[in-house]
């Protein structure tokens, strides 16, 4: 089993940073990639950035790129998603996920919430 647990989620203002972490435990070698994912009031759930577990290689939806950074610390575990010029439409809750070799996102957090007001 897979476990996940993020953090650092809060309520901040526009233009302000968080950094979320994502803490991965359990069978750790058998995760591939491992993804942030966020779900806005009344909408679906859509991927946000994407960091493969060996490589390192990333990828991010178009509305974050240059502004959201992932990254990992394999000693650690945990995969981080640093948050810069928060905008009011980045407010949701954001869920970390892993995914097997070959393998969709099985296993999900339990999500934090980020909320960016004026």
């Amino acid at each position: 089993q897979v476990q996940l647990v993020e953090s650092g989620g809060g309520l901040v203002q526009v233009g302000a940073s968080l950094r979320l972490s994502c803490v991965v435990s359990g069978r750790t070698l058998s995760v591939a990639a491992t993804g942030w994912f966020r779900q806005r009031p009344g909408k679906e759930r859509e991927f946000v950035a994407g960091i493969s577990w060996i490589g390192g290689s990333t990828t991010y939806v178009d509305s974050v790129k240059g502004r959201f950074t992932i990254s990992k610390d394999a000693a650690k575990n945990t995969v981080y998603l640093q948050m810069n010029s928060l905008k009011p439409e980045d407010t949701a809750v954001y869920n970390c996920a892993t995914a097997r070799p070959g393998g969709k996102y099985d296993y999900w957090g339990q999500g934090t919430q980020v909320t960016v007001s004026s």
